[in-house]
């Protein structure tokens, strides 16, 4: 019957680009936003703005690609019972995290990988169990249809954006 439903898919994707996508998500808009906090404190300083920018995209870029192998580790998580992939999920977040805040930190004199793996690995531990209950519940076969992906992907993306935010 999930066979069915999977091959019945307009737009199905991977589990891989799931989590890629997902990944680029949380690379691009919870950094932003923890830089326009920053920012709206009043030190709009060029040099600033730039580094700013080019953490994101290498955040992004960073989330995007580690998201494929995220991906398959999530993949053999779902196999799980459900106590026990909601008890491996956060790990597997923080460790996206690190590889991703990490990877966006290191051009800030070195120092900045650790803080920015830091936060990202709160990030992931949070979003990736979020997102994967939903995956799980949604899926058919292995793949996710894109019209659920889109609202799942974006809504916890700005839910925690505005939690960083402070919204």
């Amino acid at each position: 019957m999930e066979e069915v439903e999977a091959a019945l898919m307009k737009n199905p994707i991977s589990i891989e680009k799931a989590f890629a996508y997902f990944g680029l998500l949380l690379g691009i808009f919870p950094p932003a936003s923890i830089f326009f906090r920053f920012l709206v404190g009043g030190n709009e300083e060029t040099l600033i703005i730039i580094l700013a920018v080019l953490v994101n995209l290498i955040c992004a870029v960073a989330g995007y690609f580690s998201g494929k192998l995220i991906g398959r580790m999530v993949l053999v998580a779902e196999n799980y019972p459900w106590s026990g992939m909601l008890v491996v999920l956060p790990f597997i977040g923080i460790v996206w995290g690190i590889i991703t805040g990490g990877a966006g930190g290191i051009i800030v004199y070195v120092i900045g990988a650790l803080f920015g793996a830091i936060i990202a690995a709160m990030v992931g531990s949070v979003a990736v169990p979020a997102f994967t209950i939903f995956h799980r519940l949604l899926k058919k076969g292995e793949t996710i249809e894109l019209k659920h992906f889109l609202p799942l992907g974006f809504g916890i993306t700005f839910i925690i954006s505005a939690l960083i935010l402070g919204l």
